[in-house]
Order: C-alpha cells, then structure tokens, then sequence
C-alpha cells in the first residue's frame, strides 16, 4: 500500500490521497443487501480488528466511521474503543474530529465564491494581493491551490517543528508560520504538496473579503449548509466542543520527544486555513455530498474546483487512470484503484487526528472514518481500512439505476 505523502515526518498535517491500496487480513461476515443489521455488524468487526491490530503500531484508541447514502437512505454511524489510549470511557456516539487538511476543500470554495462574485481570480497573482512577499510575486492563486507553486512547506521546517515539541500549545499566526519559509528557494513549477499554500490563500481570503477567514467560513459555508458541529478552532469553537472529541496522540516516529502526546483539542493555530476546522463525521459527510453534487459553486467554478494535476507528471488530466492513479484538483483529491475505481478521496491529518473520506461517484456513497493519533506515512493503514469498509457498503448495496 502507498500514499501519496511525499511530506518528511515532519509535515505533520498533509494529506493523503490514495494511490494503489492492498487489502487488510480482516474478514468480514457476509453482508446481503437487505440485511443493514448484517452490515452494521461487518462494518463494526472492521473497526474492532482495526484497533486490534493497529492500536499500539498506530498508538490510536479511537476510531469513527460514517457511511452516508444518496436519496435520504439512513446512514450509519458507528465508533469503537476508548476515548483515551489505555483508558476505559467509551468513544462519544456522536463525536467531534479535527479533520485536518479536508480544510484545505473549505478555504478553495470560499476563493472560488469570491472568484464568482467578480472579487479576485484565481489567475490572480501574488503580487497583486500579497505584495509583502515579492519572491512570490509572479506566482497565481490557482497554482498555490492546485500545489504547484513551489512554494516550501512551513511544516517541514525544523523551527516549526522546535517551536510546536517546545510547547503544544503554542498560538501561532499566519504571518509567523509563513515566516518560516519566507527566506528559501522557490521550487519549480510541478505538484509538491505545500501546507503554506493554503494559509497564503487564507490570507487571500480576509483581504478580497475584507473579514476574518472564520467569519467568512461561518456566513458562507458553515450557517448555510447547516453545518452546526463544525467550527474553525480556536476561534469560533464552543468550549464545550472538547468535551465530545477523544483525546488526540502525537505519534509520528521522527519526532521521539513528543511521541504519545497527547495534544490540545482546540488549539489549531498552527492549522489554519490549511487544516484548522473541528467537525461531526455527520457534518463532514454532509460537506462532502454538497461538494461533489455542485451545490456549493456556479459551474465554470465548480469546473475549476475539480481541474486536475497529475500528481505524478505534474500535467493537466481529465480524469486519473489505472496508468496515472492520483491528481489533485483546488484542494481535492481524485484516485482509480483496482479496489474502489475512480473515486474522490482526501486524508487530514493534524498533531493528534486523521480523518479520510471517500465518495464513490458510482454508488454516490461516502465512507469517513477519523482517529485520534497522527502517524508518519509507514506505520499509517486508515486507507486501508476506508477502502475495506467502502468494499464492505458496496457490496451490500443495490446499484443505482443509470439515468
């Protein structure tokens, strides 16, 4: 199995797009497909086995996982294990997740918005609303969404990395973590993987907007589309949000200092519009239906949104294929594997959590499981157990008439 995470250990909240996934040794039970009991049962035997073979590898005690369907079929929503690693207080039902770089779909629909409102264009440059870092002048809005601007990524940066093991709750601004690669080379123009993308887009955001990132997140996307479990922490999260998220581990190899620490719930300063967003599966689930079915773009942006790079070649592509399995759109991330198809897919990962979602465009089902433990790419089989599970759902549900 491989990701598509060319990130050092160091990158602790890049994402993940899924590129050749193998199977795991779990076997479910069978599933008929008017049996949903027999389904929820297989689906809850794959998270057990999950915890069971990965808990201490992974140092993860919790895990979720959604399955959400097209036409208002009910979804399911199941959780497993502790709240805390070695803990005995089951998982909240209905839990909340730091989802990490799935953020990075949220910022690129509010620039596309203000795109469609006549406020900026993507073909925009650096220059023009950014002019305090002249080294990135000629660079556009599209390419710093899209991952080929070649700019560093602060994550990488041994600083950063002293500065978050030094104290966990350090709050950082945009301004400060971007400061972290003002000083070093620009790369070429090819796809490379770039968390500082996403908060130079945020700052795009505030001043086309002339507002907070979190207020625009909030009035644009968050009260519209219902959205009432998420929010962008710290800023706009209830206290209370804490107290339904399981504890979070630091647990990537490269950084022993701080390995099986547990993190803050709600300080994501290092996140920002990169990955700063707490969410319920439900409302992520929900995110991802109106993203994919058009509901939250005019088309032309919506054609942007899903504009594709290869992330092998760095080229244009209509679609990924068994031959070139993986492209990145405007902070989406499109797949073809043997085992699911074609497929939208997208990992988050922050200090303490990774959350995946798959939608199959065939079935129009979307399977989102989140953890609480961050782990370098080796040691990480959440795809693995995303795609059991889609396999699982598939097989248990009737095809859709095609129209």
């Amino acid at each position: 199995m491989r990701h598509l995470r060319t990130r050092p250990i160091a990158a602790i909240f890049a994402a993940a797009v899924i590129v050749g996934l193998g199977t795991t040794t779990a076997t479910a039970a069978p599933v008929g497909s008017a049996d949903n009991t027999g389904l929820t049962q297989a689906l809850r035997a794959e998270l057990e086995q999950y915890l069971a073979t990965r808990g201490t590898t992974e140092h993860v005690s919790a895990v979720s996982l959604r399955v959400d369907y097209p036409a208002g079929k009910p979804s399911i929503d199941l959780t497993a294990g502790t709240a805390e690693y070695g803990g005995t207080t089951p998982v909240p039902r209905h839990s909340e997740w730091q989802i990490g770089s799935n953020t990075k779909a949220f910022t690129s629909v509010i620039l596309l918005q203000l795109e469609a409102e006549g406020k900026l264009s993507i073909q925009d440059t650096l220059g023009k609303w950014l002019p305090q870092y002249p080294a990135w002048r000629d660079i556009t809005v599209q390419r710093l969404l899209d991952m080929t601007s070649g700019i560093p990524d602060y994550t990488s940066q041994p600083a950063f990395v002293t500065a978050v093991a030094t104290d966990r709750d350090t709050v950082f601004t945009t301004d400060q973590l971007v400061s972290y690669v003002t000083d070093l080379p620009v790369g070429p123009a090819a796809y490379a993987y770039s968390n500082t993308n996403y908060l130079l887009a945020q700052m795009i955001i505030e001043r086309a907007a002339h507002d907070t990132y979190a207020h625009e997140l909030t009035r644009r996307l968050i009260v519209p589309h219902g959205l009432w479990d998420t929010c962008f922490a710290p800023y706009t999260c209830p206290p209370s949000t804490a107290a339904r998220m399981p504890t979070g581990y630091f647990a990537i190899a490269g950084v022993p200092s701080m390995y099986g620490t547990p993190m803050p719930s709600l300080n994501l300063t290092f996140a920002q519009g990169a990955g700063g967003i707490v969410a319920s599966l439900a409302d992520l689930t929900a995110w991802e239906r109106a993203l994919y079915t058009g509901r939250l773009l005019p088309p032309h942006q919506r054609h942007e949104l899903e504009s594709l790079i290869s992330t092998t070649t760095s080229q244009p592509i209509e679609t990924t294929s068994p031959t070139d399995p993986t492209g990145y759109g405007l902070g989406i991330g499109q797949a073809t594997t043997a085992q699911t198809g074609t497929v939208w897919t997208y990992e988050g990962q922050t200090l303490g959590f990774r959350a995946l979602h798959i939608y199959d465009p065939a079935s129009g089902v979307i399977v989102v499981v989140a953890v609480n433990s961050a782990v370098d790419s080796p040691r990480d089989e959440l795809p693995a157990l995303v795609v059991q599970a889609l396999q699982t759902v598939k097989a248990a549900t009737p095809a859709r008439p095609r129209r």
